[in-house]
């Protein structure tokens, strides 16, 4: 009996309509865990790199992550995989919502689609009863409208439904996938399933899924329940609200937006508005947001309310979480009512809410420039938020000036020239970023935006405080309760962290201190893709109620796999090297381990040559970023060095040819 995940994916082939259910091997759990670990492996066997994203070999996988649909709090993530056609990079975005554990309870730990249709189509998986079914209809339809008219076709009201709005069936680069109170964004996904032809999936499922050690497994969550909710009557004191207590930043509860807007860049990720909070424009925008919110809302199984629906006079409601609450209304130079009535727009076409209001702000920064002319904006309105919308449509129905944009800044500035390149500044790898910009470099978060695969930093960052506290009472007072921590070494890390003087930013951490912290975070995030773990309780916040002590527990007795810290690192270290691996066959080197150019005011250009040098060598990877011989075979991952030395990319020395 296979414990916590169900042993069987389901393959779809939409070039032949072909399904079938095929057993996994547990083998590869134990090696990579499930969720984002076996995709990796999945995405290295079958789709080599040859393999361009828009090809009918490349792969399109929704994953439940190991713990999903198990009792585990806030176990509810979809992680998503395939081929970017905006990086030309693997490409994983996590989402949260129902889905996942509804596919598990329908039987399926993984939904694998290869091939294309010939026209639009659906997939129905309701148990065991799986079909490919005409969605012809719902062409051009909402993804949100296309959700509620699947169910009410299927007459099933609690039937799960992952869809694309009409960016993915134009394969606009950043299009996501929506899914109720969630979506899976990043890496353009929602481009390659609607280059599939696939509108929607949605799943009802009724099954059990089998825990290991039942009373010991329920122990543990309710250890992790309690110590939720004594974290949020005791905030940690000194921190921003959205992490004072557990969660992902709870942007749709607070309203005091002073620390996004005043610290986060507007229009085209350039400009800083200082000042721009006061009490008038606070008591607007709580007024907006009272109005406009209708409840708090919750993924499966998580007491964390993080999203809201929202409902605007005029529009029909919809789902918001995060912090594209105010993307839009940043990239315009608005206000908070715009931002939410385009973002019911955006919901709707399926666009990602980081990538997309950044590639408008930059058509119109090239525009303002004279790169772009009258005739590139033909009809687009006079007035900025007429602008916004008229641009949105343009992009997501690739009409004219739009179907440039709609590849992204970076590729956008290529096909544009006329010195557009220097527009398309807040990449990382060609994907947009947050419009986050600091003032002196950070070596942490260097190293973590220029190595982290993710490519984007709330993916990254986590348990590590991002700032020193002001003094060394407050600093002591944080580590008391600091249990999360690997090692206590960490703790003295932080204790010695100064605001300033000689153990401040940049000369503090040390290089080695550097990478252990970094190492740490995007260890914790890696865990959290493989089991299926919301990243808010868990490798995001301060003091979460899940980390690398307690996480071999729910491994042992849910999955029933043998499971120790140790043990738990090496699987993480290992399908994380196998991400990397995957992405290095496709052409990245370290010339793309870069944050942007003018991420930080001031900057170390030797001291951030160093952190790669040294960073490299921690993580077993020669001076380009290729995992090297050794390392692979420490990882169990001999086939990769096989597969590298054949291809040239590594040779017997471990010299680059």
């Amino acid at each position: 009996m296979r414990y916590a995940e169900t042993g069987f994916n389901l393959e779809i082939d939409l070039t032949r309509g072909n399904i079938e259910r095929v057993a996994t091997d547990p083998g590869d759990t134990e090696l990579y865990l499930g969720g984002l670990g076996t995709n990796a492996k999945i995405l290295w066997d079958r789709v080599p790199p040859e393999v361009e994203p828009f090809s009918p070999d490349n792969l399109l996988i929704f994953a439940a992550g190991l713990l999903c649909g198990t009792p585990a709090i806030g176990c509810n993530r979809t992680i998503v995989s395939t081929i970017s056609p905006q990086t030309l990079l693997m490409a994983y975005s996590m989402m949260g919502g129902f889905w996942a554990p509804e596919l598990k309870y329908a039987g399926y730990d993984k939904v694998i689609v290869r091939g294309k249709s010939p026209d639009l189509v659906y997939l129905w998986i309701n148990d065991d009863e799986v079909e490919i079914r005409d969605a012809s209809h719902l062409q051009g339809k909402g993804a949100i409208e296309t959700a509620e008219l699947i169910k009410e076709e299927l007459n099933e009201p609690k039937a799960q439904v992952a869809a694309i709005g009409l960016a993915g069936e134009n394969r606009v680069y950043f299009a996501s996938i929506e899914q109720g109170r969630a979506s899976a964004s990043r890496g353009g996904i929602g481009a390659v399933m609607g280059d599939k032809g696939l509108k929607a999936i949605a799943v009802r499922g009724r099954k059990d899924v089998n825990i290991a050690r039942p009373v010991e497994y329920l122990e543990l969550c309710n250890e992790v329940l309690q110590y939720i909710k004594w974290r949020n009557e005791n905030p940690i004191p000194g921190v921003i609200p959205i992490l004072a207590g557990l969660g992902s930043p709870q942007e749709m509860k607070i309203h005091d937006e002073k620390w996004h807007t005043e610290n986060f860049m507007w229009g085209n990720s350039r400009v800083r508005k200082k000042g721009f909070w006061n009490k008038e424009v606070e008591e607007k925008w709580t007024e907006t947001m009272e109005n406009a919110r209708t409840r708090l809302i919750s993924c499966y199984n998580c007491p964390m309310k993080c999203g809201a629906t929202i409902s605007v006079p005029g529009l029909p409601t919809y789902m918001m979480k995060c912090f594209s609450k105010l993307t839009y209304t940043m990239a315009a130079f608005s206000d908070l009512d715009f931002g939410l009535r385009i973002a019911q727009r955006a919901t709707e076409y399926g666009v990602d809410a980081y990538s997309t209001p950044q590639v408008m702000a930059f058509a119109l920064e090239l525009y303002e420039n004279g790169i772009l002319t009258d005739d590139d904006m033909s009809g687009m309105p006079s007035d900025n938020e007429g602008r916004f919308y008229w641009l949105l449509d343009r992009i997501v129905r690739r009409e004219g000036i739009g179907d440039v944009l709609a590849n992204g800044t970076y590729w956008a500035a290529q096909q544009i020239g006329k010195g557009a390149e220097e527009y398309a500044h807040n990449n990382i790898k060609k994907h947009e970023q947050l419009p986050l910009k600091l003032s002196m470099l950070n070596p942490i978060y260097f190293l973590m935006y220029a190595t982290g695969e993710k490519i984007n930093i709330t993916q990254i960052e986590g348990q590590f405080p991002q700032t020193p506290f002001p003094t060394r009472e407050e600093r002591e007072e944080f580590v008391k309760d600091w249990i999360q921590v690997p090692d206590e070494k960490f703790k003295q890390y932080f204790l010695d962290w100064e605001l300033r003087g000689e153990n401040s930013i940049p000369y503090y951490p040390t290089v080695p201190m550097t990478c252990d912290i970094v190492d740490w975070q995007e260890k914790m995030h890696y865990i959290d893709d493989a089991l299926g773990m919301c990243a808010g309780l868990s490798s995001f916040p301060l003091k979460p109620p899940y980390h690398i002590h307690n996480y071999p527990r729910f491994i042992s007795s849910g999955a029933g796999i043998d499971m120790d810290e140790a043990k738990l690192t090496q699987a993480a270290k290992r399908y994380r090297t196998l991400v990397r691996a995957v992405n290095i066959r496709r052409g990245m080197r370290r010339a793309d381990d870069k944050p942007p150019e003018n991420h930080w005011k001031k900057r170390f250009p030797e001291l951030e040559a160093q952190l790669l040098d040294e960073y490299y060598k921690f993580k077993g990877w020669n001076n380009q970023g290729i995992p090297t011989k050794e390392s692979l075979h420490e990882l169990a991952l001999d086939y990769v060095s096989e597969d590298f030395l054949r291809r040239g990319i590594l040779t017997d020395n471990e010299g680059i040819p």
